[in-house]
């Protein structure tokens, strides 16, 4: 698990495709420092497996579901990632839960510099379901607050320090990211669709009526 705080802005050295997808390796900095094969790291918002070490150096296989799934595909050699190792049992909470399970990409569809940065994301109506206004988004890894939804966009606002901090600060109209909603919001709609499934046990129990009597 992970909290979506960014501890390293690490490199990829190399990008290589391979029989199953792809290997990358990636210049972890001081991440490398005590970390076992077999560990995990999120890559970006994507949780891989360190396959080898050396050094500051570690190499990780990306299976071909992944490379579909999430933007990692498409990185080259000299990108810049952001990076988190996995929470240890005794560590701080401090952003939200992360799973490191990318659920969708989005594109950056503009970005409000008038008023701080507010980043607006483009994803689609399905993808912006599972977000809601005041709650946590993991965007390219990074734990963010949402600031306002609209139909298919969402829209969040990056302070200095993660300007500075994270990749987020060279965000370009058009570029995609990762994104991966709330966990616990994701097993709310989840439980609410099958209680409102025909034959389900909600008994004529609707996101509708939910709304209406004020729990949706």
């Amino acid at each position: 698990m992970f909290t979506g705080i960014v501890q390293h802005v690490g490199v990829v050295r190399a990008a290589r495709t391979t029989g199953g997808g792809a290997r990358l390796t990636i210049d972890l900095g001081p991440l490398a420092e005590g970390l076992a094969l077999g560990a995990s790291v999120a890559v970006n918002g994507a949780c891989l497996t360190a396959a080898a070490i050396a050094g500051a150096l570690a190499e990780f296989d990306v299976m071909a579901e992944t490379l579909k799934a999430t933007t990692l595909g498409a990185l080259r050699g000299g990108e810049a990632v952001n990076l988190e190792r996995a929470m240890t049992a005794e560590g701080r909470f401090d952003g939200h839960i992360v799973q490191g399970h990318v659920d969708a990409v989005a594109k950056v569809a503009r970005i409000d510099r008038d008023r701080g940065w507010v980043v607006h994301l483009a994803g689609g109506a399905e993808l912006a379901a599972q977000i809601v206004r005041k709650g946590s988004v993991a965007v390219d890894g990074v734990s963010l607050t949402v600031v306002d939804v609209q139909a298919g966009e969402f829209s969040v606002a990056l302070i200095p320090t993660t300007l500075e901090a994270t990749t987020l600060g060279k965000l370009r109209t058009g570029q995609a990211v990762n994104i991966e909603t709330d966990v616990i919001g994701k097993y709310v709609q989840r439980y609410l669709q099958q209680l409102a499934a025909p034959g389900g046990s909600g008994r004529g129990l609707s996101i509708e009526t939910l709304r209406d009597a004020g729990f949706a």
